[in-house]
């Protein structure tokens, strides 16, 4: 039994850290920025793609290649957030839906004309293959990759967002628009770098949890509902919200694999129902420091 309880957790957190990657951007976007991102998934699959481009066409190292797809994403991310996500900041929300909505089922097109409909694996350096003793049970030794990256992300995104200009900056654009403007500060390059730093997360997640969620055209569609339910369960704008809702729900969905696994994603749903019926805004709202 305890040692079912630890690979259940040792899975689950995981998996949970490898949601929390590709869903901390949309966090922000839907949370600060208050824009509807539904297209968020699209950078997570892009980061996939780049990263088994890089690896398999161009023979780049692996830790080389997981950089440069973030990278990608973010530059992605970057230009289309001048080019089109600007322009509906001001517009309703079903304005914002539709051009979300829109741009993915462009990268799922796009995806899929170019790297076709199958699973695009992502070739794993020789210390990432075979498995890990832990006593127990033999891991396969990837499953560190979401582990630590994870980790580094929750560090990064805390200090960046808390303990930094920047992070600053975006907390004033975020409150007060106007009288950011009036302090000098560029509030559109704020939006735009931090729509760029979150899509980079989410490439860098759609990398190192290839494992867990495979990469392939319909990415986005697929785990778009996963992403929203750690927005919502955690509480939008809620950093350390959206990490203890992807380790809650993670954790959860691998224990109904382990115990009951035509019923695990019923299990998942059934928590965030549960928790949004008692809590609408999540387990966790925002306040104006975060």
């Amino acid at each position: 039994m305890l040692s079912l309880i630890a690979s259940i957790l040792i899975d689950g957190i995981s998996y949970g850290l490898v949601l929390f990657m590709v869903s901390v951007g949309l966090t922000v976007t839907l949370g600060l920025m208050r824009f509807v991102n539904l297209a968020h998934g699209t950078f997570a699959m892009v980061g996939g793609y780049a990263a088994a481009t890089f690896v398999t066409a161009l023979g780049l190292p692996y830790v080389l290649a997981l950089i440069l797809a973030a990278a990608v994403a973010g530059i992605i991310a970057f230009g289309l957030e001048i080019a089109l996500v600007r322009r509906v900041y001001a517009r309703p929300e079903l304005d914002q839906v539709l051009l979300t909505i829109g741009l993915v089922f462009m990268g799922i097109a796009l995806s899929g004309m170019i790297f076709g409909n199958s699973l695009v694996p992502i070739r794993l350096p020789e210390f990432l293959r075979g498995s890990t003793d832990l006593g127990f049970r033999s891991m396969p030794t990837q499953r560190f990759v979401p582990l630590v990256l994870g980790l580094l992300s929750l560090a990064g995104i805390w200090l960046l967002f808390e303990r930094t200009r920047f992070g600053v900056k975006l907390r004033a654009t975020v409150d007060n628009p106007r009288a950011a403007g009036e302090l000098g500060i560029n509030t559109r390059r704020v939006y735009a770098a931090a729509f760029a730093i979150g899509a980079a997360l989410a490439g860098l997640g759609g990398v190192a949890g290839a494992e867990l969620l495979p990469v392939e055209p319909y990415y986005p569609l697929k785990y778009l509902v996963l992403f929203l339910a750690v927005v919502a369960v955690g509480g939008p704008g809620n950093m350390a919200g959206s990490f203890v809702a992807a380790i809650l729900l993670g954790t959860v969905e691998t224990a109904g694999k382990y115990l009951a696994p035509e019923f695990a994603t019923i299990a998942l749903y059934a928590l965030m129902l549960i928790v949004l019926s008692w809590r609408p805004e999540g387990l966790f709202q925002r306040s104006s420091k975060t």
